[in-house]
């Protein structure tokens, strides 16, 4: 028989189950955060209609799609989880309640090229809030907040989201002459990964004036708190009426989020922030782990007004945002950042001696009626191999039960961190398991 080399294709993750229980751990929390702030979940097929899914036109996106082969159907696998929502809406607008608050924790697949901490699948956790027609831009302040609130039961408080909005940008622009958006803010969308100089270059090729790269330059490197930010603006004195309304988004934006007690040293309005996607219309979000730039983003979105023009003739704006889970927790892990405690696989392992195992079934079975978990160890072998498992579980205690605790209808409780070890009833054992 040929033996088949066990082994998985390039751009997965695939953890161990130390990790796996790390993962959800992480995956718990954001969830827990999200209800918290009375988001409804929502769980959308991994596979949709190609139509759907390239709904707007093709590009790059149709290059990463991974096609289903099918006879009867034209089908592929979601990429993101914003275009199956723009779908969801749509398809039940009649049956949702607006403003539409939602999250979706799921799986997406994209054929990009293996790299580290780049998968072809992974987990996205977004959140999002749709309104009919309109949505108030007070929700935009709202969103980073929800994120403070998991990166905190992460264990991170040291974080800043960079906070900008793109009617500022497009209407600073169109004031200097400066028609071809979607290619400049697509330049600067690259200022993190390099060198002033490069930055200079790209926006040269593009404009063909040293005196407007200059401008734009001047303009998306501005240094000062968030108040002198706003106050700069302002002092620009530009009478661009989509610049003018950018401006007060934005102020309006940073006086919520503190509203909501986000600390000021963990906000920054940056003029640089522009989120290359072209259907952001207004606040666009990037969020640093500070001292951990080089990791990137750890989470990013922004507001657009119209989520689902391609399915539906009804105005439908947005603001959300979407944490890449996969390739966030490769990346605290590869950094050593991951602090969370991991709670063990069982609070408890019943060890029946020969001619207990009955017995041993018996215990488990009461055990698990008063919610604690547990497991029995059947397997023959020294007991120290038994201990041993133990340990490398990190299972805090274990049971014995030889032939006189059989007798005595009693259990020998063992702590395994203090070592302490007693003879005592179940009912007994069981008070200690659950205090």
């Amino acid at each position: 028989m040929t033996i088949v080399n066990p082994s998985i294709l390039s751009g997965f993750m695939e953890l161990l189950p130390e990790d796996q229980i790390l993962f959800n751990g992480m995956k718990k929390n954001i969830e827990e955060c999200f209800k918290k702030y009375s988001y409804l979940p929502i769980d959308t097929p991994i596979i949709e209609k190609t139509e759907v899914l390239l709904a707007k036109g093709g590009g790059e996106t149709s290059k990463q799609v991974f096609h289903i082969e099918s006879s009867s159907r034209d089908m592929a696998l979601r990429f993101d989880l914003t275009v199956p929502l723009a779908r969801y809406v749509a398809e039940h607008y009649h049956e949702l309640e607006f403003p539409f608050r939602r999250y979706h924790i799921g799986k997406v697949y994209r054929g990009e090229r293996s790299q580290r901490g780049r998968f072809k699948e992974f987990y996205q956790c977004d959140i999002d809030i749709i309104g009919d027609e309109t949505l108030d831009i007070r929700n935009d302040a709202e969103i980073p907040v929800v994120i403070y609130d998991i990166f905190k039961s992460l264990q991170f408080t040291d974080l800043r989201f960079h906070i900008n909005n793109r009617k500022v940008l497009n209407g600073f622009l169109n004031h200097h002459g400066i028609m071809d958006f979607t290619a400049v803010l697509r330049a600067i969308d690259k200022i993190a990964k390099v060198t002033e100089e490069d930055m200079r270059e790209m926006l040269f090729e593009i404009l063909n004036s040293k005196e407007k790269v200059e401008v734009v330059l001047d303009f998306i490197t501005f240094k000062g708190s968030n108040t002198e930010t706003i106050e700069h603006l302002k002092g620009l004195n530009i009478d661009n009426p989509l610049f003018m309304e950018g401006v007060e988004e934005l102020r309006d934006v940073y006086k919520y989020m503190r509203l909501y007690n986000l600390p000021d040293e963990n906000i920054k309005l940056d003029m640089s922030i522009t989120r290359g996607l072209d259907y952001y219309t207004g606040t666009v979000y990037e969020t640093f782990l500070n001292n951990y730039e080089s990791i990137g983003s750890v989470c990013s979105g922004g507001r657009y007004e119209d989520l689902a023009s391609n399915y539906t003739k009804k105005s439908l704006p947005g603001v959300g945002i979407s944490i890449g889970l996969t390739r966030l927790f490769y990346q605290l892990k590869d950094a050593d950042l991951i602090n969370l405690p991991v709670k063990p696989v069982s609070d408890v392992i019943v060890f029946p001696m020969e001619n207990c195992y009955e017995r041993g079934i018996e215990v488990l079975n009461e055990l698990r009626n008063n919610d604690i978990i547990g497991q029995v160890y059947f397997e023959e072998g020294k007991f120290r191999k038994k201990l041993s498992y133990a340990n490398k579980l990190n299972i805090p205690y274990i049971i014995i039960i030889g032939e006189n605790e059989l007798n005595d209808n009693t259990v020998s409780l063992k702590n395994m961190t203090t070592g302490e070890q007693n003879t005592v009833s179940l009912e007994e054992a069981i008070k200690v398991l659950k205090s």
